[in-house]
């Protein structure tokens, strides 16, 4: 019994005959060639064969000369056909034809067989919150910021600053690489007494994500000797490295804490309408099913913008989605179930904008602060102060404004940018 996954594409053309295409792509990456094929050849190759599942042609209407005509085509591929890795399966369904022009994957979804090889997030959302103890509010997460050529005693402070604000994780700048300044297990050491200081001024717990760098066959030593300097989480950019890279990370038993993954290199591949992947399949599909237990993106609201729809296609896809889609003769008894990974929309994220992000994602999110607590004029504790004021304010569904009123710190974070509504 055949299992298929399958593959979404949205494909611009004046004139092309959008059902030739389709059929072109599902045994042009696959089997090749189908007509010529002696008929007992067929029988043979059949399970090989790609299966065109829809087409759906939008012509522009002809008062609009803006709009594109397009379809949008799902093609279903064999799992037979390529291994069980992230890596085989792109290349199947989009290697060669990401330069067979406008052409883009807006949507990937996975066989229960397939599934069957991942395990997915090992700490996901709830495990996050499990070792931070909090359940019932979103999370708070602020950024090292200049922190390349500063030494340890300057980078301890500066950790301590975010921490004794109230901030439950805090993570490495992503260009914070191994340095003689600020190697790996030293860092470690001294942030996490810093943590372990401000720890007893706020009494919370709170995960500090090192920044996991180095040649990709020495990164799982790498995060060992982390977690055995100290570390309690993992930040990662992915996208350099590669999927497959942090599905071996994460399903490594000896690496015990949680993966965090940075969307660098992001930009490249999902803006363009016409070309790429989507940002939902990118940074919200293939990150979870390769394992991140927190995910960061571009906010809708801040410096780097992504559109909103896209955003809750991310949300979407890291916390609820089924990301099977069988395409079966029968079902599987796999249970293809991940865990959530926790949603991060980051980027111009400052204490005004917390109704907006709460409105969007609802409890299920960590605000993710650089600027907003390190620009704060009453100082970087007081940024974090006013991240959770606002956090607090709107679960109790008062108005900032209202609440700045008898919390200095939120005040002068509106004073300084605002309330976005």
């Amino acid at each position: 019994m055949n299992s298929y996954c399958l593959a979404t594409y949205r494909c611009y053309d004046e004139k092309a005959d959008f059902h030739k295409k389709a059929l072109g792509i599902a045994v042009g990456l696959t089997v090749g060639s189908w007509t010529e094929l002696p008929e007992a050849q067929k029988a043979q190759m059949e399970k090989h064969l790609g299966k065109v599942i829809s087409v759906e042609v939008h012509e522009p209407a002809s008062s609009d000369s803006a709009l594109e005509r397009y379809a949008d085509i799902q093609i279903a591929y064999p799992d037979v056909n390529y291994s069980r890795d992230i890596p085989a399966l792109l290349v199947t369904v989009f290697g060669k034809l990401s330069m067979d022009g406008k052409i883009k994957l807006i949507d990937l979804s996975f066989s229960s067989d397939f599934l069957s090889g991942f395990p997915g997030p090992k700490f996901g959302m709830k495990g996050v919150r499990d070792l931070l103890g909090v359940h019932d509010r979103p999370l708070l997460m602020s950024i090292f910021k200049s922190v390349v050529g500063y030494e340890l005693p300057a980078l301890r402070e500066q950790f301590y600053l975010q921490a004794a604000g109230g901030v439950d994780l805090i993570k490495d700048d992503e260009i914070l690489f191994e340095n003689p300044l600020t190697p790996l297990e030293k860092r470690i050491e001294v942030c996490m007494e810093a943590a372990a200081q401000a720890s007893k001024e706020t009494g919370q717990k709170l995960l500090y994500a090192v920044n996991l760098t180095g040649p990709t066959f020495q990164l799982a030593e790498q995060a060992k000797k982390a977690i055995r300097a100290g570390a309690n989480a993992l930040l990662f950019n992915v996208l350099a490295y590669g999927f497959d890279v942090l599905h071996a990370l994460s399903s490594d038993p000896e690496i015990t804490i949680p993966i965090m993954a940075h969307p660098a290199m992001a930009g490249a591949v999902y803006p363009s309408p016409h070309y790429g992947m989507s940002a939902s399949v990118l940074l919200g599909k293939l990150m979870r099913l390769a394992g991140a237990d927190i995910v960061l993106f571009p906010s809708p609201y801040g410096s780097v913008v992504m559109p909103r729809e896209e955003n809750l296609a991310i949300k979407h896809a890291l916390l609820t989605e089924d990301l099977r889609k069988d395409y079966l003769y029968g079902e599987s008894s796999i249970e293809p179930r991940l865990a959530a990974s926790f949603p991060v929309p980051s980027a111009g994220i400052h204490p005004g904008l917390v109704p907006l992000i709460l409105r969007d994602f609802g409890g299920d999110v960590i605000v993710n602060a650089g600027g907003g607590i390190h620009g704060h004029p009453m100082g970087t504790i007081a940024g974090g102060q006013a991240f959770r004021q606002a956090i607090d304010a709107t679960l109790k569904d008062q108005s900032l404004r209202d609440y700045a009123s008898t919390h200095p710190e939120l005040q002068k974070a509106i004073d300084t940018w605002g309330i976005k509504e």
